[in-house]
């Protein structure tokens, strides 16, 4: 992260933020890359050589470690390219400083940055100044990584298996640590305990005397409890963390990883309050264990940065975070997918986008992972299974196998979106011998996964016109709730500047705020939940649907207070959000009484 921005882009799906450090890193923005699909990033490695004229020669299967080896390529080409345009760019001429303005017009209106330039351009461009300021105040953006910690498939040679350190997840912590990258990989989707044990091994995770690093951590949680033994855990292994990125639970892209009824406003608070006892009790574990390993200890306190992300839509949104939260950054994922200028998204699935409304958002079980998915309805992904399934062929002719991690079947693993997994789950099913309507329902369970770890990247080789005869033409998309309330395609200029607060690109009044938005999906989560359970439920989930019950409760309290007392934010809403918050309070008494006088059928060990 660096200090020109206050926003970052995370990442996006496994295609759609896959080159976007190249389009934006040389305006000083942050970005994040997927590591899950190395083929992909083979294929866009070989297209970005052969444009720029770069040597390329194939990084094949047949070569031992391939899939770190991509990555370590795809990572150096990326590094190499975005920073060749940064100089470029600070290399001003009279012909081309049109890169050098737009840099500067996107920055934040109070940057410093900004003032200077103005200030040193006010009487003509005097072409050297300009070249040496630049040099010394102009930063590129940084391009992280993102590695989902459970999709750390087990690999095999000719039914032999390999040592743990060419699972997936490893053999692409590998791929970044071996990379020229001085940047951060952002650890989601919960705790590894090997893989973090296996971050250890490399030197560029570990501090200098001055408490720099080579290469950070970014540890993605939704709420603190996660944090502080996530990061004490790393810590144990000489490991620090160097920010905490807090994600809405619900009201993301992508999977959506529930707490347990904890809403964003009060996890900031939490963080806020308990920011300074986090560094200093992680610091004191780290400290301890550098000694014990004969390292280097900064004598300096170690920086620690907490971000936010998830259904951030305006610029009053992100500065109440930034002050209220005392944040480094928030993520704006999201409304990017409708920039040309920053993400990778065919044209079919751009318009699609744009047409999309509430109904056409939705929380999804299509993802093989078996985590809530948020999907956009009539996405070809999905059209090309439902195909499959009228054909009596469900399933996925699975070819890439990132997610093969059921080992129902196979010890090997299979992923539960494929041909050969639903073909076996529904013979098993077959001989249950159920009700018509009870088969039906069973049956949908197994047919409505989809293929995403194919879908999720092929819309970058649509729109570059790439080969896609082994992944097909359909193409999975996750879009968050917030993709509702955009309707048209953007430009960098015009998303920064909705940021900043320069323009508005929300052409609709009806967007609720988004402390509102995710209380309401939380809700809808848990009557869906409730649902679930409702004919047989056990004293284990009738816990579960309470604890959930109660801490939204205590969140919409917090809400309550918070929209009440706060001065300067909010004021032309807080009305009408207060309202909402006294809706929402009655509905969730309702489901508390509809829970408690439910009786609980005793759970059997």
């Amino acid at each position: 992260m660096n200090n020109n921005h206050s926003f970052h882009i995370p990442v996006m799906g496994i295609g759609f933020t896959i080159d976007t450090p190249l389009k934006v890193a040389k305006y000083g923005i942050d970005s994040v890359i997927s590591l899950v699909d190395d083929i992909l990033l083979e294929k866009l490695r070989k297209m970005y050589s052969e444009k720029f004229e770069i040597p390329y020669k194939e990084i094949t299967d047949k070569i031992e470690d391939f899939r770190a080896k991509r990555i370590t390529s795809y990572l150096n080409l990326i590094g190499d390219l975005a920073e060749r345009n940064f100089e470029t760019l600070k290399n001003v001429s009279v012909e081309k400083s049109e890169d050098i303005k737009a840099y500067i017009n996107m920055l934040p209106n109070g940057s410093s940055l900004k003032s200077e330039f103005k200030k040193i351009t006010e009487n003509g461009f005097n072409l050297s100044e300009i070249k040496n300021w630049a040099n010394k105040n102009l930063t590129l953006g940084h391009i992280d990584v993102n590695i989902m910690t459970k999709v750390d498939k087990d690999n095999y040679i000719k039914n032999v298996k390999l040592p743990v350190e060419y699972n997936d997840a490893h053999a692409a912590l590998r791929g970044f640590a071996n990379s020229k990258l001085k940047s951060s990989v952002i650890l989601s989707a919960g705790m590894n305990p090997r893989l973090y044990a296996y971050m250890s091994q490399f030197e560029d995770f570990y501090p200098n005397e001055a408490g720099h690093f080579n290469k950070k951590i970014i540890l993605k949680v939704s709420d603190y409890r996660s944090a502080i033994i996530q990061g004490k855990f790393l810590a144990k292994k000489g490991l620090w963390v160097s920010e905490y990125r807090i994600e809405s639970g619900l009201n993301c892209g992508g999977h959506a990883f529930a707490t347990d009824g904890y809403l964003l406003g009060p996890v900031l608070q939490e963080f806020k309050e308990k920011r300074e006892e986090l560094r200093e009790s992680i610091q004191e574990i780290l400290n301890q264990e550098l000694k014990n390993q004969g390292r280097i200890v900064s004598q300096n306190p170690l920086s620690l940065k907490i971000s936010a992300q998830g259904g951030v839509g305006t610029d009053e949104e992100h500065e109440f975070l930034l002050e209220h939260y005392q944040l480094d950054s928030i993520g704006w994922g999201t409304p990017f997918l409708l920039v040309p200028e920053a993400t990778t998204v065919d044209e079919k699935t751009l318009q699609q986008l744009v047409e999309a409304k509430e109904d056409d958002l939705y929380l999804s079980d299509i993802s093989p992972l078996g985590v809530p998915f948020n999907n956009l309805k009539g996405n070809t992904k999905d059209l090309e299974k439902e195909a499959f399934i009228d054909k009596g062929r469900p399933g996925s002719s699975c070819p890439k196998k990132f997610v093969s991690l059921n080992k129902e079947f196979k010890e090997t693993g299979i992923c539960t979106a494929s041909r050969e997994y639903q073909y076996l789950k529904i013979k098993e099913l077959d001989d249950k011998q159920l009700s018509p309507e009870a088969y039906q329902e069973s049956l949908n369970k197994i047919t409505e996964k989809t293929c995403t770890c194919v879908g999720l990247g092929t819309s970058t080789l649509l729109a570059y016109n790439l080969d896609t005869k082994v992944e097909g033409k359909g193409v999975s998309i996750c879009p968050g709730p917030n993709m509702a309330y955009y309707s048209k395609i953007m430009s960098l200029k015009n998303m920064t500047d909705h940021i900043y607060g320069r323009d508005n690109m929300i052409t609709r009044t009806d967007r609720p705020n988004m402390f509102i938005k995710e209380l309401h999906i939380y809700i809808d989560f848990l009557k869906n939940k409730l649902e679930e359970v409702k004919k047989d439920m056990n004293k284990k989930e009738e816990k579960y649907l309470l604890t959930f019950t109660n801490n939204m409760k205590e969140g919409l309290l917090y809400y309550q207070e918070l929209f009440t007392s706060i001065k300067n934010a909010f004021e032309d809403i807080k009305e009408a959000v207060l309202n909402e918050l006294e809706k929402s309070r009655i509905t969730l008494q309702n489901i508390g009484l509809e829970i408690e006088n439910l009786s609980p059928i005793p759970v059997v060990n």
